[in-house]
């Protein structure tokens, strides 16, 4: 039969595979070519609504009390195509949306809550996230009901805080805020793994902090650690090395590791009581009759009692709907020894217990159940440090409460960003050091003299442009950290990072502190403009004259106000941009372009534009040459994009690995060095395509004019107190 053939003599209208197959995509064929997926990955084509729709203003219009009576309410109605467990969701929402924050990480600022991300592969079919379906179909008549003034992303990390208010904790607050997203972040890096729950992400297996950057989770699938022990062995001193090494690559410190781990699992319990062989496939991988939900138990009833999530089996305290002490009590007061749950996972069980304090049957009250502790809690007993922290929070139950609503807090919005951008009436008034505070900025001076001040301050080009790209280019559009408002340049560590170059830093600090004093400007805004004179100066001397567009009231950020070590990990090690490596990296550095790219929000078209006009000013670390392909340097020319578009040239490796010589096609005499960013641009089909237009005789203003246009987009990134 033809692999077309339908049956019945028809054909099948389309190849197969050949519109939605992944197997026969560019990259498939070519697996070394660059793919630029990253860069597209949230076009507004993707997204439902028009371009005038702005979810920070809906959500301003949303009734908050009646949204929060609603989920209240929804916490303790239980339905009965998926029973709530004692006739409460609150250890079920208080899962899905400690997963859907959990998945945040320092090192590059992805994952996290701040995007309705739990929504899409692979986090909606993760291992560890079995069942988290059911949850969000538990609040779509919420949604329904709002619509377009909330989010799914806000949402889904209201009920977890409004399961714990439900259960009797006083939380710290909540912000409103997160856009969802409407496309799966399928170029996001979880992992090398081809299977889930396998570890192939460790340099040395016995040294647990040689975890590969940047991830946080242990293995495939996981939100942090195996719950049965490393790589399934129980073991919870060495459970405990990857608790500590998983929350800290999350920026938590040790006690609110521990306050986490004990207020999570006062509410809840696992669910493992059937056999897992009766499990069907996760939502992706389920048929259409499935309703978009996966993991269907064939087992009973395949829910209540016999709900299967993730092996382990039972609850961690007598009263798992309550916020209470519990959990600390359950911990300290018992010895406890190993065995297996009914679906074969390593748990701990009590040696003895009275049976009035095992907690009762989710289903029927007058059935007592064994209580347990997965590996990660033994962890929480064995280690001196872990240890401490739990005893202390059982003497003072009201400090445990504290502490652990100022970590939940941190956990479910650690990833929004600066407070401007927190909206709603539970807004914390305190500033917390991990939202990287700014104090505002004046706008109250004359920006034009303080122009005038830097044109005159005898600084090169170079120097303004370098500085002020230092400055913004930290920005992540992943998490909002970073970038120019603060001046945090100025401050440790990154006064000191190998790529600000501190020498010439402090050179360029010492000319424009003064007269940022002078003239009442910031010292943010002072670097900014300064970056903008010298843009303006390489526009006019490529015969153009242009004026960058300018926001007043950037402030600048004191030590006190920032946590100098959650700052470590916006390091640049590879800056495309100013063409510098600090080191030999496994991954190419065309690659880590892109993905710096991406974490900057721009486009190609922005990246290629920028590159080449960077180049031409002469803003290469270190004045370097390479790259530097013109005779005209500080001019905003489109020299860069001639040269390497030219066939009258060759392009030569030299003895300096990725190093190359570009020479004269006719007398092989030199020109100039490159680097591979360099050469990707004309190399690259892609790259190319817009290097050419760059290169055109008619588009040397256009190249001016996009310059600026992706220059500002830099600048201003992280101005979340200007945007509506």
């Amino acid at each position: 039969m033809d692999g077309n053939d339908m049956g019945g003599g028809g054909k099948c209208p389309v190849m197969h595979g050949s519109l939605t197959s992944t197997e026969t995509s560019v990259t498939a064929w070519w697996p070394k070519s660059l793919n630029f997926d990253i860069l597209h990955q949230h076009d507004r084509k993707v997204q439902p609504y028009g371009p005038d729709y702005s979810y920070r203003k809906e959500v301003e219009k949303l009734d908050y009390e009646a949204l929060k009576k609603d989920v209240h309410a929804l916490v303790t109605d239980s339905q009965d195509w998926w029973p709530a467990d004692w006739g409460s969701y609150a250890g079920l929402f208080v899962r899905m949306a400690w997963h859907s924050a959990g998945s945040y990480r320092l090192a590059d600022g992805r994952g996290g809550g701040g995007a309705g991300n739990l929504r899409f592969a692979p986090l909606n079919s993760w291992p560890d996230n079995a069942n988290l379906d059911k949850a969000r179909r538990l609040l779509w008549p919420i949604k329904k009901k709002y619509g377009n003034k909330l989010s799914w992303a806000d949402l889904i990390i209201l009920a977890g805080n409004a399961a714990y208010e439900v259960a009797g904790l006083e939380t710290f607050g909540f912000a409103f805020g997160r856009e969802d997203i409407w496309h799966p972040e399928k170029d996001t890096f979880w992992g090398s793994e081809k299977e889930w729950l396998t570890d192939s992400r460790y340099e040395k297996l016995d040294e647990r902090e040689s975890l590969a950057n940047p991830l946080a989770a242990v293995v495939m699938g996981l939100i942090y650690v195996n719950p049965e022990g490393v790589n399934g062995k129980p073991d919870p001193a060495r459970t405990a090395m990857d608790v500590r090494e998983t929350f800290k690559r999350m920026a938590m410190n040790d006690e609110e590791t521990a306050a986490l781990t004990a207020g999570g699992h006062t509410i809840g319990k696992c669910h493992g009581n059937s056999d897992p062989t009766g499990l069907g496939p996760e939502p992706e991988g389920e048929d259409v009759v499935g309703m978009g939900l996966g993991w269907k138990n064939s087992n009973q009833s395949g829910n209540g009692r016999f709900t299967l999530t993730g092996g382990p089996e039972g609850a961690w305290t007598s009263e798992p709907t309550k916020w209470d002490g519990g959990y600390l009590d359950m911990l300290l007061d018992h010895e406890w020894e190993l065995t297996k749950s009914p679906a074969g996972a390593w748990q701990w069980k009590p040696v003895s217990i009275d049976e009035a304090d095992m907690p009762v049957d989710v289903e029927d009250p007058s059935i007592r159940t064994m209580p347990m502790m997965t590996d990660a809690d033994m962890a929480m007993k064995v280690d001196p440090i872990y240890r401490k922290y739990m005893e202390k929070f059982r003497e003072d139950h009201d400090y445990f409460s504290r502490t652990f609503a100022r970590a939940w807090f941190k956990l479910t919005h650690r990833d929004m960003g600066p407070k401007p951008r927190y909206i709603g009436p539970w807004v914390p008034q305190e500033d917390l050091i991990w939202q990287d505070p700014v104090p505002a900025g004046s706008t109250d001076y004359d920006v034009e003299a303080v122009k005038a001040k830097i044109a005159d301050s005898g600084l090169s080009v170079a120097d303004m442009v370098s500085t002020a790209w230092d400055s913004a280019r930290t920005y992540r559009g992943s998490d909002m950290r970073g970038g120019a408002n603060g001046a945090r340049i100025r401050l440790a560590p990154q006064n000191d990072w190998d790529g600000n170059e501190p020498a010439r830093l402090s050179r360029v600090l010492e000319v424009l502190e003064p007269i940022a004093k002078e003239t009442g400007a910031s010292i943010a805004d002072v670097i900014v403009l300064a970056g903008n004179v010298g843009v303006e100066q390489a526009a006019k001397a490529a015969g153009f004259t242009k004026t960058v567009p300018f926001t007043p009231g950037r402030g600048d950020a004191t030590a006190e106000m920032t946590d100098a070590e959650s700052f470590e990990p916006l390091e640049p090690l590879v800056d495309g941009y100013r063409n510098w490596i600090k080191d030999d990296y496994v991954v190419k550095p065309e690659e880590i372009l892109l993905d710096h790219t991406q974490l900057l929000g721009l486009t190609a078209p922005e990246m290629t534009c920028l590159v080449g006009g960077m180049r031409v000013i002469g803003t290469n670390h270190g004045g370097s040459a390479h790259g530097v392909f013109t005779d005209n340097v500080g001019a905003l020319t489109n020299d860069f994009f001639v040269n390497l578009t030219d066939m009258s040239n060759t392009w030569n490796p030299t003895d300096d690995e990725g190093i190359f010589s570009i020479r004269d096609r006719q007398t092989d005499a030199p020109k100039w060095t490159a680097t591979r960013i360099d050469l990707v641009f004309g190399s690259n089909s892609i790259l190319r395509a817009y290097a050419e237009v760059y290169a055109q005789d008619d588009n040397k203003e256009k190249l001016v004019d996009d310059f600026i246009a992706a220059w500002t987009k830099v600048m201003e990134a992280d101005r979340f107190d200007t945007r509506a």
